[in-house]
C-alpha cells in the first residue's frame, strides 16, 4: 500500500505537496507575473491575451514591462517589411511607455488591449492612425500621440528590455514571461490563446517549470495562424 505524503510537522499533504511526491518545489510559486512585450509582435499579442484571461480568473497580477525587437536586432540583416514594422514599433513603445509613467499600468493595459485589437485581430494599418484610434478607446488624451517623436523616451524603453533580457539570462525575443522573482522564459507561444481549463494548465506549467531551477528550455513546431 503506498504512503500517503506528509507535510512537515505531520499533516497529510494535499494539493501542491501531495503533486510533488511530499518533496515540494524548489521555489515558492508567486502569483505576480512580468510580462515583457513589444507591441508590434502577433505571437506576442495572442501570449498577452492568454495571460491576461488567466491571470484574472486566478486573481493574479501582471507587470507590464516593454521590450522592443528593434533594439533587439540591432546590427542585423533585417528584411525591408520587418524593418518598416521595427520603425513603427519605436514609435508605438513611445507612446506606450509614456502611458505608463503618467498614467500607470492599467492604462497600458487598456490601450494595449486597443492597439492590438485593430493591428493584430482586425485590418488597421502598422499606422500612427491605428494608435491613435487605440488612445481614443482607451479614453487617454489624444496628445499622448506626441511621445511617438520623442526620442529621449527610448531610454527607458531600453531599460526594461534590458532587464527582460538579463531575466531570461540570454538573447531572447518578445514576449518574455517571468514569474514572481524566477526567471524570465520566451514564450508560450499561442496559436490561438487557449481559454477555459486548457489556458489554466497551461499557466500551472509555466508556473511549476518556473519553480524548477534546473529546467531552461521546451520547444516544438509553431501552429500557424
Amino acid at each position: 500500500m503506498r504512503r500517503v505524503g506528509r507535510r512537515p510537522g505531520g499533516r497529510p499533504a494535499t494539493g501542491r505537496w501531495a503533486a510533488s511526491g511530499g518533496r515540494g518545489y524548489h521555489r515558492p510559486v508567486a502569483d505576480d507575473v512580468t510580462f515583457f512585450f513589444d507591441p508590434i509582435c502577433p505571437f506576442t499579442w495572442r501570449t498577452s491575451r492568454w495571460l491576461r484571461g488567466v491571470t484574472g480568473v486566478r486573481g493574479h497580477t501582471i507587470g507590464w514591462r516593454l521590450m522592443s525587437l528593434k533594439v533587439l536586432n540591432e546590427g542585423k540583416e533585417i528584411p525591408e517589411q520587418y524593418r518598416v514594422r521595427m520603425d513603427f514599433s519605436t514609435r508605438v513603445l513611445r507612446v506606450f511607455s509614456t502611458v505608463l509613467r503618467d498614467h500607470g499600468p492599467d492604462a497600458l493595459d487598456r490601450v494595449y488591449t486597443e492597439f492590438g485589437n485593430r493591428l493584430h485581430y482586425g485590418d488597421s494599418p502598422a499606422e500612427d492612425a491605428t494608435l491613435v484610434e487605440a488612445l481614443a478607446a482607451a479614453e487617454l488624451p489624444a496628445e499622448l500621440i506626441a511621445a511617438a517623436d520623442d526620442g529621449s523616451v527610448d531610454a527607458a524603453v531600453r531599460i526594461t528590455h534590458d532587464e527582460g533580457q538579463a531575466r531570461v539570462g540570454q538573447e531572447s525575443g518578445s514576449p518574455i514571461v517571468a514569474i514572481g522573482d524566477g526567471p524570465g522564459f520566451f514564450g508560450p507561444v499561442v496559436v490561438p490563446p487557449p481559454e477555459g481549463e486548457a489556458a489554466e494548465k497551461l499557466y500551472d506549467v509555466v508556473r511549476l517549470a518556473s519553480a524548477v531551477p534546473e529546467f531552461s528550455e521546451l520547444k516544438r513546431a509553431r501552429a500557424a495562424f
